[in-house]
């Protein structure tokens, strides 16, 4: 596995690595933005085609999927990964489709794809390259989020290649000035703030202040001023005035009446003058207003949860825009966070997004969806309505898979709400891997509104989850690991006392196995037979 530059072993060696966790996540709501109420469903081009793709074979794989009646089954996305765009971007300093591949342009295409009823998917990543080293989006976020709100995307997976973490270091702060784009400032000193935590005065006389703050680094501490009053409402220039100190970047959160946060970074420094001067707009109420300044990243992940946070709040403000300047209804961009589970972003994710990626990329590899497998199944307390973990795109269809493990895959990602993106081509799928894909009881189970992912139950060569239902029943997946047929036997009983699974308890229980249609009942236990990487999946009503 090389395209995030990590081999199998050193991912496995990284995954179980304590790491921190974020200190600021319970400070934010949960990312809503209209969609993916259920676990997103369509198709993606990275896993057969990776960098060779083109409009016109993306508009193939749009009629393909209609042709075959996915769309019916619930698949509406056609997604672009990487290498959509050019490397150049426009004058004004917009994405821009390959010229050469995408020569029509891609509003053209989205026009295409929705009028099959379909949505268009896009890509690039939180870095400045993306992983194909072409345009990204770090620093530019709201800029390309409104330019692909402009062109009617609808589906936008943001990537973890080139990516640079926030500092954790913090400016030394000894005033700020507050404006009203009028030249007229309003200077306030430390002096006047109130500080917390490890936040400190140290002396400096060559400062107009004569002192500054520090020990704003790592989360550790503020200062908040609680009185800056101004005459109306409307938006502010806020300038931190800053002693100038170190060769290192930095960075600094503005949060505002304990509400909007507004995020100011410093470059390394040259110290020809002491001081210097750094600007974020915000927005102030008439009378007092509450400012507060500090540096929240004290880990990798704070670095992550504010920067995919970032680009999530800018994709709903680009939505809000790009439907005001049309004059229609808002298209909501569904947001696929492609971090790769390094930084535990099902600790932070629902901050930022409706999905986050829980491992590296998939592959059609037996061991390796196995391997993505145990890590997603222990994630389940973290998947909510609107909010999922991501184990990756399906590989159904490709490789050398054989029958029970497309089945099983597909078995498992239903049963973990994991989003369905088919990876396979449209265009030559058997009718065997159609049937796989579109097995509406497997969707119907990936798709159920109460969006509780299934818990796995029982461990072992055959491994038992237990998925609620928002109908009251449960669905029940044995999944054979093992590389021979195996007997296996589980007492629902034991789902009784499960506040997760919530079994009702009844004394007969009716199960129907959803891909064979085989029926049984059972006062509490249930024993069936698998073939070597079989699963079974059951609705116990």
């Amino acid at each position: 596995m090389k395209r995030n530059g990590m081999c199998p072993m050193c991912y496995l060696k990284q995954l179980f690595i304590k790491s921190k966790s974020t200190s600021v996540k319970p400070e934010f709501e949960d990312h809503e933005n209209g969609v993916a109420k259920t676990p997103p469903m369509g198709w993606s081009s990275w896993n057969t085609f990776h960098n060779h793709i083109n409009e016109n074979m993306v508009l193939e794989m749009a009629e393909a999927l209609k042709a075959q009646g996915l769309d019916k089954a619930g698949y509406t996305y056609v997604n672009m990964d990487d290498n959509w765009q050019s490397n150049k971007r426009d004058i004004a300093g917009n994405l821009v489709g390959d010229y050469e591949t995408f020569p029509s342009g891609i509003p053209a295409l989205v026009q295409k794809v929705n009028a099959l009823g379909l949505k268009l998917g896009a890509y690039t990543s939180n870095g400045t390259l993306t992983c194909e080293d072409l345009p990204a989006s770090l620093g530019r976020e709201r800029q390309d989020a409104l330019q692909l709100a402009r062109w009617g995307i609808e589906y936008f997976k943001y990537d973890f290649c080139h990516h640079i973490y926030l500092p954790i270091y913090a400016p030394l702060v000894y005033s700020i000035s507050v404006s009203r784009f009028d030249g007229k400032a309003t200077e306030y000193s430390v002096q006047n703030a109130r500080l917390s935590g490890l936040a400190r005065y140290m002396t400096d006389k060559k400062l107009p202040t004569g002192c500054y703050v520090g020990g704003l680094d790592k989360n550790l501490g503020r200062i908040t001023y609680e009185n800056i009053e101004v005459p109306e409402d409307g938006e502010y220039v806020v300038t931190l005035n800053i002693k100038k100190h170190g060769q290192y970047e930095k960075y600094a959160v503005v949060k505002v009446n304990d509400d909007k946060e507004y995020e100011i970074e410093f470059p390394s420094q040259k110290k020809y003058n002491v001081t210097a001067r750094f600007q974020t707009i915000v927005t102030l109420k008439a009378g007092k207003n509450k400012i507060e300044i500090f540096n929240p990243i004290a880990s990798k992940s704070d670095s992550e949860m504010y920067q995919y946070r970032r680009m999530g709040l800018a994709l709903k403000e680009g939505a809000k825009i790009a439907a005001e300047e049309k004059g229609a209804p808002v298209k909501p961009i569904v947001f696929s966070i492609c971090e790769w589970g390094w930084g535990k972003p099902y600790n932070w994710g629902a901050k930022a997004g409706n999905l986050w990626r829980t491992t590296p990329d998939i592959r059609p590899w037996w061991f390796w969806i196995k391997m993505i497998y145990e890590h997603n199944v222990k994630l389940y307390k973290y998947s909510s309505v609107g909010h999922y973990n991501d184990p990756d795109m399906l590989e159904v269809g490709n490789g050398d898979l054989t029958y029970d493990q497309n089945v099983s895959h597909f078995s498992l990602w239903c049963m973990m709400d994991s989003p369905l993106i088919l990876g396979n081509d449209l265009r030559t799928m058997s009718e065997q891997v159609k049937e796989i894909v579109t097995n509406k009881n497997l969707i119907a189970i990936n798709q159920d509104p109460l969006c509780k992912q299934a818990k796995r139950v029982k461990k072992g060569k055959v491994d038992v989850l237990a998925k609620p239902l928002a109908d009251g029943s449960v669905a029940l997946a044995f999944f054979n690991k093992s590389n021979g047929n195996k007997k296996a036997k589980f007492d629902l009983t034991s789902l009784l006392d499960d506040k997760y699974v919530a079994l009702k308890k009844q004394k007969s229980y009716r199960l129907a196995e959803q891909w064979s249609g085989e029926e049984l009942t059972t006062d509490g236990v249930v024993q069936t037979e698998l073939k070597k990487h079989q699963t079974k999946v059951y609705i116990i009503k």
